[in-house]
């Protein structure tokens, strides 16, 4: 017997105007042949998966293997699996003593530059997206227009002119050279503004300033907990950008006390590219490299409870 089509009906066309029911062998038959089909886009889904997850992983973990390693062996022993696994404690006393321990200045900026950003960004974003999705004024429309043309606008073709306006107010090698800049968040606006849209219905609003509550006191205390997932969200957008932010400091930052863990870990990359006229710390960049990245994946197992929370919440209601 011929096995029968995925999207087999459960009935037999015997002519234009009668039809004969399947047989339970037919049924079952058609049962099998659908259960085959999902089963090969079951596994094909989760193939893509394991290759994305590789693909993300690979990386992190290069960094980790590498910071196992003296600068010698990180060129001659297989560079994805450990060295000498105590020599992980060894690099990171090195890393955190070398050029009087620089490193945690560097590390500190970091963190000055991406909270302080993060933080501004997501509350000019949260008023701004809020504002354009709940109120109606003049220009609206244009002015969100222009802000949706400039998240297309890539930042590194910004640096320059903010260099110049930065240069005008005298900001230049100041923290406030990059911390202005990384509070302008175009997408993050867009985000909220489309969130808000969804999230937050007029009836609601109406029904809280018929009950007497001011606009402010509306936003503080219904408004914000129905957008806690998109303003997690933009949160941690805005600090990885800042933190991964590398020719704006490098532009406008020319003091290395004033430098991110970025910028400074390049400089110490360009001396050791020198060759025998600098300095060969190749296994201290690479423990520098693997512990900028601990944060922020601290930051995203922390906070990804507050996503689940919000939408969980937002399903209900």
């Amino acid at each position: 017997m011929a096995v029968l089509p995925a999207s087999l009906p459960d009935t037999r066309t015997v002519s234009t105007t009668e039809r004969v029911p399947l047989s339970r062998e037919e049924k079952r038959l058609a049962r099998d042949e659908r259960r085959r089909a999902a089963g090969g886009r079951r596994i094909g889904s989760h193939v893509l998966l394991i290759i994305m997850a590789i693909y993300f992983i690979v990386p992190i973990w290069w960094l980790l293997v590498a910071s196992t390693k003296s600068t010698g062996s990180l060129f001659s022993s297989p560079a994805f699996w450990f060295d000498d696994p105590s020599a992980f404690f060894t690099n990171v006393a090195g890393l955190f003593e070398h050029q009087g321990g620089i490193y945690w200045r560097w590390l500190a900026n970091s963190f000055l530059y991406a909270f302080s950003a993060g933080i501004g960004a997501t509350v000019v974003a949260v008023l701004a997206g809020y504002g354009f999705a709940k109120y109606r004024f003049r220009g609206r429309g244009v002015m969100f227009g222009m802000i949706l043309g400039s998240v297309m606008v890539p930042l590194t073709a910004l640096v320059i002119p903010t260099f110049m306006l930065l240069s005008q107010y005298g900001l230049i090698n100041t923290p406030w050279a990059v911390i202005l800049p990384s509070l302008l968040n175009p997408f993050g606006v867009y985000l909220m503004r489309v969130y808000t849209q969804d999230a937050v219905p007029d009836e609601l609003l109406e029904a809280s300033r018929i009950d007497g509550a001011g606009e402010w006191r509306t936003f503080a205390t219904i408004v914000v907990p129905l957008l806690r997932p998109a303003i997690i969200t933009v949160l941690l957008l805005s600090i990885v950008g800042t933190w991964n932010n590398f020719f704006l400091p490098l532009a406008v930052l020319t003091n290395p006390d004033l430098l991110p863990v970025t910028v400074g870990l390049n400089r110490w990359l360009a001396l050791s590219n020198a060759g025998a006229g600098g300095e060969q710390v190749w296994n201290l960049i690479t423990t520098g490299a693997f512990i900028s990245v601990l944060p922020l994946l601290l930051s995203f197992l922390f906070l990804q409870r507050y996503w689940q929370g919000g939408l969980a919440v937002g399903s209900v209601r």
